[in-house]
């Protein structure tokens, strides 16, 4: 169907017409929001302080929900919602449905735009042109803000009689070749049929997100939060989503996704901050490849428990007790301090234990004192639980005990191997090395705990439980004056909390990207935050950084169990040019041959470069490869780097003239940080110095190698050891 530029113009004003009138009837929703927030304050209007009758609590708590439910549709009606309309679908029966992130009506309550994830939406992504669904065109508006810039159509019932003119080259591939920003945008108008799937897939039970590099896993997984939302929403908000990626540069890429669909009831956390709702404490730090696979794994699990029950100090003073009462000399040696020890902790958690192994070790000892001496049993046990001995002996032998102090024994080789022998003396090497920052002499205190020790305190809180609050006094001192805190005091300002909670922070739905990166040890911290809840795991094997896949996959079926589960894989990689996904495919499949592989939908024409410098001339190398970079794409550059490399890279970028005109361009990273991102260009510095450096090898090699849009350069450092698999 032949089309002009006058045909054009007349299109896009029609549709400006329609986007116009939706603003405005956006404008009145708004100012009806505000109206409404503005009468529930007046509900409750009094000037008395002293007293409260019934239905003046009544009146507020109406005025709290008027004001609450006001204040959710004005954030909804008033956030900036770039391109508000972006569908249109035209039906064989002559409706037409235009498509929005919000749905708005006019007056009479008719649509105006109807909801993405709204049933009647469903067409605008699953329709095609062998099941069309009653759509003969689909239309993308394209918008800046609330002007139609442009439309791309696709005619999908060709056999329908109609006259609707077709434009466009096809929105998904006019969004593919648009330079990329510093941050993720969503695809809610270029959603596909396989996305959207997975997308609406039911709530409950697990659903797993799979698919090879640029398939656009992550981008469908946030789109599904929103989703929902939208359909599960009572249960969804009461209960929260929580969202874990790979890292904080992760988490910052696609923080603006959800608030885009107008989603903005979602935690988003990195790996190495799920703890900190027990811990207070979050992680960026990667440990060495060798650390991290030992701390990553289930073995750490019964290392961390032979920890919790090896004593702080190895005193003699520790190993017996011994009380007299009426002459007698009563005693407990280690062996039975032992088993009363054990006995409690098989029952009870260590920081809960104290008042349990009191009672046993108070009861052991009584049993001691000979037959013959007569005297009641409540005396009895009052001169044993008062003895100076056993008071001063309990706290010592029963500490109270918090994470850190116990995963930091690690630190010591000794006690690593009384606690982890099944462990390789190199495994035991590197796990006590990774802890050397906690010494005194140690010049780098700065380290800190590392993404993986997160899940290890966790999982040391769930073993110890909480540090008992110390015992409120009743009196306190106002300056000279004593003040009476009564009971009735106590329940207003206090928030009671029961030492059996879990501690940490439950969610109805758990969304996890990057799931092929969780270690054993991360699922189970990842699993006490949902264990009643639906999850979406997104991930590709492939693309791992932890190498035992095996003890991955049992960690994964346990948190599963019988729960439903359904399994979507993408297949199309929109990311990556052919040119730059063939290149790295024929790198990962030499160590992982079933590597899911996608089929690239793009070809630039442009083949990837490989470069070469030694240390020496690293600068001058790394400078000419960025500034051909920035004159060959319009977007943003990446340089992924081993680790070691990191600072210098980050530190050079910034400092060297000819690169300051780029900088805003430019982002540094290590192949870790980089899952999950894109960029137009891709520069990766020193391939062997990424497989060396990093868990899982060649395989993040792969990540590295399949984040570029447009064009990719390799640049060896000294070695070019890994171009073998290229062969």
């Amino acid at each position: 169907m032949s089309t002009s530029r006058a045909d054009l113009a007349r299109e896009i004003a029609a549709e400006q017409a329609h986007v116009d009138l939706v603003y405005a009837n956006l404008s009145t929703a708004s100012a009806s929001a505000k109206e409404l927030a503005r009468q529930g304050r007046e509900i409750f209007m009094s000037d008395r302080t002293n007293f409260l009758r019934e239905e003046d609590g009544t009146a507020l708590f109406e005025r709290d929900a008027f004001a609450y439910q006001a204040a959710r549709r004005m954030a909804t009606l008033e956030a900036e919602h770039e391109g508000l309309v972006f569908g249109r679908i035209d039906l064989t029966d002559l409706e037409k449905r235009y498509i929005g992130r919000i749905g708005v009506r006019d007056e009479e309550y008719e649509p105006l735009v109807i909801d993405w994830r709204a049933p009647a939406a469903e067409p605008f992504y699953r329709a095609t042109s062998n099941t069309p669904m009653g759509v003969v065109r689909r239309r993308v508006l394209r918008c800046r803000d609330d002007k139609v810039i442009g439309l791309e159509d696709d005619l999908l019932d060709s056999s329908a009689e109609t006259d609707l003119p077709i434009f466009g080259e096809g929105a998904l591939m006019a969004a593919l070749s648009r330079a990329r920003g510093r941050t993720m945008r969503d695809i809610v108008s270029t959603i596909q049929a396989e996305q959207d799937e997975a997308i609406r897939a039911p709530y409950r039970g697990v659903t797993i997100i799979s698919g090879g590099p640029g398939t656009g896993k992550t981008v469908v997984a946030l789109h599904r939060a929103a989703y929902l939302l939208y359909t599960n929403r009572a249960r969804l908000e009461k209960g929260g989503v929580l969202v874990v990626g790979p890292s904080d540069v992760f988490i910052n890429y696609i923080e603006r996704v959800l608030p885009s669909l107008g989603e903005e009831s979602v935690v988003l956390k990195a790996i190495g901050g799920v703890g900190s709702d027990v811990l207070g404490i979050t992680s960026e730090r990667y440990d060495e490849a060798e650390a991290a696979t030992v701390k990553g794994s289930l073995a750490m699990l019964r290392i961390l428990r032979r920890l919790v029950r090896l004593p702080l100090r190895d005193d003699p003073a520790l190993h017996r007790v011994r009380v007299t009462v009426k002459g007698e000399v009563l005693g407990l040696d280690k062996g039975e301090l032992d088993r009363i020890r054990d006995q409690v902790l098989s029952a009870t958690k260590l920081n809960r234990g104290r008042t349990m192994a009191t009672d046993q070790v108070v009861t052991a000892l009584m049993r001691k004192l000979p037959s013959e001496i007569s005297i009641e049993r409540d005396e009895l046990e009052e001169q044993v639980r008062d003895h100076p001995s056993l008071r001063s002996f309990l706290p010592a032998w029963w500490p109270t005990l918090t994470a850190t102090q116990v995963l930091a024994r690690l630190a010591d080789a000794d006690v690593a191997a009384k606690v982890a022998p099944e462990l390789s003396p190199l495994q035991r090497a590197a796990l006590v090395d990774s802890y050397a920052w906690l010494s005194d002499d140690d010049a780098d205190q700065s380290r800190g705990w590392s993404i993986a020790d997160i899940a290890l305190l966790d999982e040391l809180i769930a073993v110890l439980g909480r540090v008992p609050d110390d015992p409120e006094p009743d009196l306190f001192l106002t300056g000279n004056v004593a003040e009476v805190v009564t009971m009735a005091d106590r329940l207003r300002t206090e928030k009671v909390v029961d030492p059996d909670d879990d501690p940490q922070s439950t969610y109805a739905h758990v969304l996890v990207d990057e799931g092929q990166d969780v270690t054993p040890m991360q699922w189970r911290m990842l699993r006490r935050r949902g264990p009643h809840a639906s999850w979406t795991i997104v991930g590709d094997p492939a693309q791992s950084s932890y190498p035992d896949q095996a003890e991955t996959t049992r960690a994964l079926e346990e948190l599963i169990g019988h729960a439903p589960r359904r399994t979507f894989t993408l297949s199309t990689n929109y990311r990556s040019p052919s040119e730059v996904f063939d290149f790295a495919a024929r790198v990962v499949t030499k160590v992982f041959p079933e590597a899911e592989l996608p089929r690239a939908v793009r070809s630039t024409g442009v083949e990837p470069l490989l470069a070469a410098t030694d240390s020496a001339g690293l600068h001058d190398g790394l400078r000419a490869q960025l500034l051909e970079l920035a004159a060959r794409v319009q977007g943003t550059i990446g340089v992924i780097c081993p680790p070691s490399r990191l600072n210098e890279v980050q530190l050079f970028v910034m400092s060297d003239p000819r690169l300051r005109e780029f900088e805003a361009r430019i982002i540094v990273v290590t192949a870790l940080q980089a899952k999950g991102l894109e960029y137009d260009g891709v520069l990766v510095l020193s391939p062997d110095g990424i497989v060396a450096e990093t868990p899982g090898g060649v395989r993040v090699l792969y990540v590295a190698l399949t984040r570029a849009t447009q064009r990719l350069v390799t640049l060896d450092v000294d070695t070019q050891d890994w171009r073998r698999l290229l062969a």
